[in-house]
């Protein structure tokens, strides 16, 4: 790899007036560091100086390529200045890690300048090495070249340039969208930081159609422009990995397994080597499956079928899943280790039905992006808007599909608007659609649910006892407790009563099924 040094033109010590040691020409002169690209900062008040050093360099060591960038500091001993235009010179330049090795010359510039330069690689914005100077200890010695450490805590950082990038961000991470829920935006801050500053794995939690998957996407970015990660990101549907071909997909083959050519394959964890591997839907993996991925993912080694010799990859791990993995881990459907590999950083994004404040910005941004995709421009009628957003944030539309509910019914509204208007007879029309559809989806899941608790006495429900029978059921599952799944059931009529038993009404309910709270 190919030593590139970047550092400041020293104004006194690079004249060499006060003594015969220059800093910057030294840096050709040890024969342990050999500089192939020297990039050397100058105001434009020492373009001599600078071009003097240039010109004494390429004799010296003709082998290194000297570039000077022309940054011109009114105060240099300005915080503010000199890491805002350290700081866009960083994001400005194009890194190249995989082929070229950097370094940061501390020697040259004020004690400013050095903070800022340690500030910088510190965070990961300049991926590069730190390195100082000095001139020979005697006559006879070599200047000194050593790679330095320095303290961050005794130096006063420019925290409110940080908070801007977190922010910028954290942004990323909301795709663009001016999130007004507060709990929201409180989990996706603290996603920002952990995929900031953790290589540990990210577990997402929701229902579906919360946005696991757009979330996972621009974590990866977020790693990427951190410098976190060089690879992509592998998206695996552990839905799909059950079958014959599971093991082969994820893993890998050698042809020697099938003995056929054309039969290779390089496994999904290898395509994730240097990136981040996305495990979607996990809690559908197989127990079987879930030892041999817990291996993989606690060593970075796997032996490709068909293979004597393990193959290594180093990747960065998000797992999403629709269900509670501890409530699975209890019924012995999930492993309890591999939960807890998983759980190191664990979120649960609400359910849209929880983020009412951010339907309408929601709104927009699926309208911005059907006008990219049908390359006209589409809006609502004033009163069309109106009706739509006070279905979609009425407390008693469910949004089962959360986000895919939301995000087709858009799209079908901008697809079909005449003249790219969406009127509000279209919105009473597609209000009747998801209302049927939700309504024949709920039918059909109360009577599967029903009939996983009660299993053939189902049968013997009477339809008008079905769909109350299944929200109880669903209340008990979703409560700690028998008493506060009464408190959940009840609350309107508890008020109303002298004495509030909730859990004795709630079980005399259940026993009416031959049911106990134990079988829920």
């Amino acid at each position: 790899m190919k030593n590139v040094v970047i550092g400041f033109l020293g104004t006194q010590l690079d004249m060499g007036r006060k003594r015969r040691w220059r800093p910057t020409l030294s840096l050709v002169s040890h024969d342990h560091f050999k500089v192939d690209r020297l990039e050397i900062l100058y105001d434009m008040r020492f373009n001599r100086l600078a071009k003097q050093v240039q010109r004494e360099i390429e004799e010296r060591a003709p082998a290194t390529e000297v570039l000077l960038h022309q940054l011109d500091l009114n105060d240099p001993w300005d915080f503010q200045e000199v890491y805002g235009k350290l700081f866009d010179f960083a994001r400005a330049y194009g890194f190249d890690d995989a082929r070229e090795r950097y370094h940061v010359h501390l020697t040259t510039g004020t004690h400013v300048a050095q903070i800022c330069w340690f500030l910088l690689t510190e965070s990961r914005h300049l991926p590069a090495r730190l390195i100082q100077t000095g001139p020979p200890r005697s006559d006879q010695d070599q200047p000194t070249l050593d790679v330095i450490d320095l303290d961050l805590s005794r130096y006063n950082a420019l925290q409110q340039r940080f908070d801007q990038m977190s922010r910028e961000y954290s942004d990323q991470l909301r795709g663009g969208i001016e999130t007004r829920n507060a709990a929201y935006n409180a989990l996706i801050d603290r996603v920002e930081l952990v995929a900031s500053q953790s290589d540990e794995p990210i577990l997402l939690l929701g229902e579906t159609g919360t946005g696991k998957t757009e979330l996972a996407e621009r974590i990866h970015s977020l790693k990427l422009d951190r410098r976190r990660i060089k690879g992509r990101l592998v998206h695996v549907n552990c839905a799909t990995l059950n079958g014959p071909d599971a093991m082969a997909t994820l893993f890998g083959q050698r042809r020697s397994y099938m003995g056929a050519a054309g039969s290779e394959r390089s496994g999904l964890l290898r395509e994730a080597d240097g990136g981040v591997l996305f495990l979607d839907d996990v809690d559908e993996l197989s127990l079987n499956m879930q030892s041999v991925v817990l291996h993989a993912i606690e060593t970075g080694r796997f032996y490709p079928l068909g293979s004597d010799h393990e193959i290594s990859s180093r990747f960065h791990l998000i797992a999403g899943a629709n269900r509670d993995l501890r409530s699975l881990t209890a019924t012995g459907q999930f492993r309890p280790d591999l939960l807890a590999r998983l759980t190191t950083w664990r979120f649960t994004l609400p359910p849209l039905r929880q983020r009412i404040e951010d339907i309408e910005p929601n709104l927009l941004h699926e309208l911005e992006r059907c006008e990219r995709n049908l390359g006209r421009h589409v809006g609502f009628n004033a009163d069309a808007r109106q009706q739509y957003l006070a279905f979609a944030t009425d407390p008693g539309t469910a949004w089962p599909g959360n986000f895919r509910d939301f995000s087709g019914s858009i799209r079908r509204l901008c697809t079909l608007a005449p003249r790219g208007r969406i009127t509000k007879a279209m919105v009473a029309a597609e209000i009747e659609g998801l209302r049927a559809d939700w309504n024949s989806a709920q039918s059909k899941g109360d009577i599967t649910l029903v009939a996983e608790v009660m299993g053939e006495a189902a049968s013997e429900v009477d339809p008008f006892d079905l769909v109350q029978l299944a929200e109880v059921i669903r209340a008990c599952r979703a409560a700690p407790s028998l008493s506060a799944a009464g408190r959940a059931l009840f609350s309107v009529s508890r008020g109303k009563r002298k004495t509030q038993n909730d859990a004795d009404r709630l079980r005399k309910y259940l026993a009416r099924f031959d049911l106990e709270w134990g079988a829920l």
